[in-house]
Parts: C-alpha cells; sequence; structure tokens
C-alpha cells in the first residue's frame, strides 16, 4: 500500500507539471488515440505534453503591442475605436491566447468600445512557460487594469472566458479594482471540481486521482490548489455581471454556474445557451451573445 501511494503521488506530480507548464512550440500536442501502447503507458506515467499557445493572427484593424509587468512580461494588444463609450479588457482561456479572441474582441469594437486583448503568463507573446488556472493570472488583470487607469480610462470592462473567467473574480477578490461592470462565460466553481471534469471527460476515477492532482499542481507552482475557488471569489464582486453559460458544458456543471451566479454581489444577469458545450458562443449563437452584451453594456 505504501508503495503504491508513494506511485500515484510520482504519477500525479507529472500530470501535475504537465498540466501547468507549456512544453515547447514544436511539440506536438499528445493525442492519446495515435499512441502505441509503449506511447500510452509513457502518457499515463508522465502526463500529457501540452504545447505552448502561439497567436496565429494579428488584428485586422491598426494596433499597438503593449508589454507590462506581471509574473512575468506579458503582452497585450490595444485596439482603439473612433469616440469609445470605454475599453474592454479580454483575457482568453485555459491553453488559449489572444489571438482566439479576436472574434469577441470585433464584437465589442462594434459595440463602440476599445478592446485591450490579453496574453496570460505563458501564452502567446508572454514570458514564461507556466499557467496556474486562474490562480496567478489574477494579478495579469491587475495589471493590465492598472495600466488603463494610468492612461486616463475610466469606463474599464472586464471579459473573461473560462480561466479568464476564474482569473478575472480572484482579480476582484485579491486587488483594490472597480470596472464599470464584468462579462464572465463558464467559469468553473472551484480547482478541484475542474480536474475532477478532465478526470471524468477521459473516463478516468476522479477519487483519489483529483486530490493527488490538485496537491501536486499547487505545490510545484507555489499556491493552494485546494483553496483556489472562484466561487468564493465571487462573493467579492460588487459592480454588475453578466455570466454566460452552454448548458452541454462538458467541463463546469450547472450546479457550479448557479453557485457562482448566487455569490455575485452585485446587479446581475444569467444567460445560457442550450445546446452549447465548453466552446466558443460566438460559433453557434452569434446574435443572441451579441444582444445580451451590447443591452448589458448599454444599461451598466
Amino acid at each position: 500500500m505504501l508503495t503504491l501511494f508513494i506511485l500515484v503521488n510520482i504519477f500525479a506530480a507529472f500530470h501535475a507539471y504537465k498540466f501547468t507548464h507549456f512544453t515547447d512550440t514544436k511539440a506536438p500536442k499528445t493525442d492519446p488515440r495515435k499512441l502505441s501502447f509503449a506511447g500510452k503507458m509513457k502518457t499515463i506515467c508522465f502526463g500529457v505534453d501540452n504545447p505552448r499557445p502561439v497567436n496565429k493572427r494579428t488584428p485586422a484593424q491598426p494596433f499597438e503591442t503593449i508589454q507590462l509587468q506581471s509574473h512575468e512580461r506579458i503582452e497585450c494588444w490595444y485596439i482603439k475605436t473612433p469616440q469609445p463609450k470605454g475599453t474592454v479588457i479580454i483575457f482568453h482561456g485555459y491553453s488559449g491566447q489572444k489571438s482566439s479572441m479576436l472574434d469577441k474582441s470585433d464584437e465589442f469594437l462594434g459595440m463602440g468600445y476599445n478592446t485591450l486583448l490579453v496574453d496570460f503568463m505563458g501564452s502567446g507573446g508572454s514570458g514564461g512557460d507556466q499557467t496556474t488556472i486562474g490562480y496567478k493570472e489574477a494579478k495579469d488583470v491587475k495589471v493590465a487594469y492598472d495600466h488603463l487607469q494610468r492612461t486616463g480610462e475610466q469606463n474599464i470592462y472586464l471579459f473573461g472566458t473560462s480561466q479568464g473567467a476564474a482569473a478575472v473574480l480572484k482579480a476582484m477578490h485579491d486587488y483594490p479594482i472597480s470596472p464599470k461592470a464584468i462579462i464572465i462565460e463558464c467559469p468553473f466553481a472551484t480547482l478541484y471540481q475542474a480536474a475532477a471534469a478532465r478526470f471524468r471527460a477521459v473516463g478516468v476515477p476522479v477519487f483519489p486521482l483529483t486530490s493527488f492532482l490538485v496537491f501536486w499542481g499547487g505545490v510545484e507552482n507555489g499556491f493552494w490548489g485546494f483553496a483556489h475557488k472562484p466561487v468564493e471569489y465571487a462573493r467579492s464582486v460588487k459592480v454588475p455581471a453578466l455570466l454566460f453559460y452552454g448548458e452541454e458544458d462538458e467541463r463546469v456543471t450547472r450546479q457550479e454556474i448557479d453557485d457562482v451566479f448566487k455569490n455575485l454581489g452585485g446587479k446581475k444577469q444569467l444567460v445560457t445557451f442550450k445546446e452549447a458545450g465548453h466552446v466558443n458562443y460566438l460559433r453557434r449563437y452569434r446574435n443572441e451573445w451579441h444582444t445580451a452584451t451590447s443591452r448589458f453594456l448599454m444599461t451598466n
């Protein structure tokens, strides 16, 4: 039993490191369906390679590249529109990058808002190779917010999807920032639940592997993983909030969303998409997303 316990911890430590650290951008993403038996055993023991996210395109509009200092150097794209109503700071999800958020940026630009697209640490043009699923990324949120404040912008809005939503909620909890409003998509309730969902998705027993993964993920990255709870951070949000969710989301349950929504402390609205999963809602529900977002921004 002791030997098994030690082995499970070793395997969990490897998996946690791969989950929170990106590999060389040239390394292919591990596809379990294409692995040999030896390859599958190696993946089971040592984790899945996760290539570093790269920006595959740039904005169609004129833009400014901005470098800011957080835990790492973070890169942002600043896009202006004539006579702006304010600026929306946009934060991507896990294993994403700012270029994947250009369609959202275009929507906000069309509504009359400047946009500031941010690469979290470890992604795109930012420094490092680490991701903490929204924990340390909360400082990236604050740094971007502070930068806009220094420019004199008074109408600042925060937008985050998945990990980006978790980072926005944690930033609201940890720092004295007060945007005009926030828009968040499919935030997980706790890091434990987010990790458990990934195990369920591949048919692996949730207990006790999830606990080992969360423990080692936190230890290796300098925080207590079991305390990473966006559902609790939501209690610190006193500004208007718009929450989006896909009813077929395989990563985040409806109960998690209901708990996050209940804890939001200010004026709030929940909009769900009946047949959407943990995906970009603009692909199928662009009109519904645009209508809800534009109305929310007009009244806040």
